[in-house]
């Protein structure tokens, strides 16, 4: 069983998965002072019955590290997994300084990159399998991706330097996590990146029009579902025709992987149920119902 949740932190990102396994992984960070100490509390719950755990940093701004100083202090972060970059901020933040030194600690940071292999994070051994966990970009040598470095590197958007990253389910679902990417740098890669059927795909750039998913992107990971971020309703694209779930009227979404199934669960009870399966699941409240996933067959 593998448990993914999507906290709702305003206008910025943090999630966590708890592995099947005796892994545990925390992308991005986004503690503001509402909820932290509730966060923490959770998080230092889930991950106490894991041996291995891992922060996973999607690209270098403020709504997607703020408070990983105050998360280190509380669940100290020895395995830190970001693009690498030398971004440049005016007016650091206390977040910002925290964040650059853990990019730059030779024992903590892994620098993610398309096709990247790591002990457990995808490759197994004796002692333990593998996560589930794949990059699917950056490509580190694409002309598009080293003009996006340049202009973070200069104090302008970091947005385009962002991973993607998919976890998998063996033999089940699957979710695919974009970051802040723009809809006219995913155009420009299309061609460039491999992009597998998956079964959640969250809404990159917190589902603003902004970093509006393309259809060259859409139709190969033909998505079962799209959850969409906490930006303004009016900056928001609602991706018609797919089924969605919008994280404004959601609050907090956890997912339970079980098999070839996905449970969905909001914070919100008063949440509209969609009409999708109901397995009568309890795990968690406020349960909401289920997908079957679609597997992709090849001829």
């Amino acid at each position: 069983m593998t448990v993914i949740k999507s906290f709702s932190v305003g206008s910025g990102d943090m999630f966590y998965i708890s592995h099947r396994t005796d892994n545990f992984t925390i992308i991005d960070c986004n503690l503001t002072g509402d909820r932290d100490d509730e966060i923490i509390a959770e998080l230092k719950v889930e991950a106490r019955r894991k041996s291995l755990r891992r922060f996973i940093s999607t690209h270098p701004d403020q709504d997607h590290f703020a408070g990983i100083h105050k998360l280190d202090d509380n669940l100290p972060i020895s395995n830190f997994y970001v693009v690498g970059n030398d971004a440049l901020k005016g007016g650091e933040t206390e977040a910002f300084k925290h964040y650059c030194r853990l990019r730059d600690d030779p024992k903590k940071a892994f620098y993610l990159h398309a096709g990247c292999r790591r002990k457990w994070m995808n490759r197994g051994d004796d002692d333990r399998p593998g996560a589930g966990l794949s990059v699917l970009w950056p490509d580190t040598s694409n002309p598009e991706f080293l003009t996006a470095l340049a202009n973070c590197e200069a104090g302008l958007s970091c947005n385009n330097t962002s991973a993607v990253v998919r976890y998998a389910l063996n033999g089940g679902a699957s979710v695919l996590w974009l970051g802040d990417l723009e809809t006219a740098y995913m155009e420009a890669i299309a061609d460039d990146i491999e992009l597998p059927k998956t079964t959640v795909v969250f809404a990159a750039h917190h589902g603003r029009k902004s970093g509006k998913i393309p259809d060259s992107w859409l139709e190969k990971l033909d998505p079962q579902i799209i959850i969409i971020g906490e930006a303004r309703t009016r900056e928001l694209d609602y991706y018609t025709g797919y089924e969605k779930i919008t994280q404004n009227r959601a609050g907090d979404i956890t997912m339970h992987l079980e098999r070839d199934k996905v449970h969905f669960y909001t914070s919100n009870p008063a949440f509209e149920k969609p009409q999708w399966d109901d397995e009568m699941q309890t795990k968690f409240e406020n349960y909401i119902g289920s997908v079957t996933v679609e597997i992709e067959y090849t001829l």
